[in-house]
């Protein structure tokens, strides 16, 4: 019977597997350093990209910042100038309208047949007091100052009978109030105090 020592394959086996072992070790660590090491990389990469995302949106927000103020000046300028032009309107329509009610009762006025010895406008409301010849002439007056077109209603608030003894003349004197549709704006505080209440 033959005999085989099999202790000296069985010591170079052992050795091949922990070589083996070792080897597969190493070459894990080397695996997980480059995972590792790509990973840090991708993050890195990422992050600088993050970074730079970052900067142009700040610029781009600085950007739009500065936008959004120019926007805020020039709605501060066209209220300005809306408030601006609201007054030159308000004036215009000031500085016209009076002359345009004096014109039309000027007109409504018959011609040698009434005299105005006082007219008073405020707030809309015109009072005319004068003289007439009769007061059918003043009921003539008072219908030709109802179709002019400053004014909306005329409502006759007494008439009395005037006696002048050097001509020998009886005339009739009245007091008419007429309600216009030129009226002066309110001053501010008188608007401020009205939106204060609604």
């Amino acid at each position: 019977m033959i005999k085989i020592n099999l202790l000296p394959f069985r010591k170079a086996r052992r050795r091949e597997n922990v070589r083996r072992q070792v080897n597969v070790f190493f070459l894990l660590l080397v695996f997980l350093f480059s995972l590792m090491f790509y990973f840090h990389f991708h993050l890195n990469t990422q992050l600088e990209n993050l970074e730079t995302k970052k900067n142009s949106l700040q610029n781009e927000l600085k950007t739009y910042g500065r936008i959004t103020r120019e926007i805020a000046a020039l709605k501060s300028a066209t209220q300005t100038l809306k408030t601006k032009l609201e007054v030159i309107k308000n004036l215009e329509k000031q500085r016209v309208g009076p002359v345009q009610l004096l014109a039309e009762v000027a007109r409504a006025a018959p011609l040698d047949r009434l005299w105005l010895e006082s007219l008073s406008e405020s707030l809309g409301v015109l009072v005319l007091q004068g003289t007439a010849m009769d007061n059918d002439t003043v009921a003539l007056f008072m219908t030709k100052l109802e179709k002019a077109h400053q004014i909306r209603s005329v409502d006759l608030d007494k008439t009395t009978l005037k006696f002048f003894p050097e001509q020998k003349l009886r005339a009739a004197g009245f007091v008419l109030t007429c309600r216009t549709t030129f009226q002066a704006p309110a001053p501010e505080n008188e608007k401020n105090q009205k939106k204060k209440r609604r």
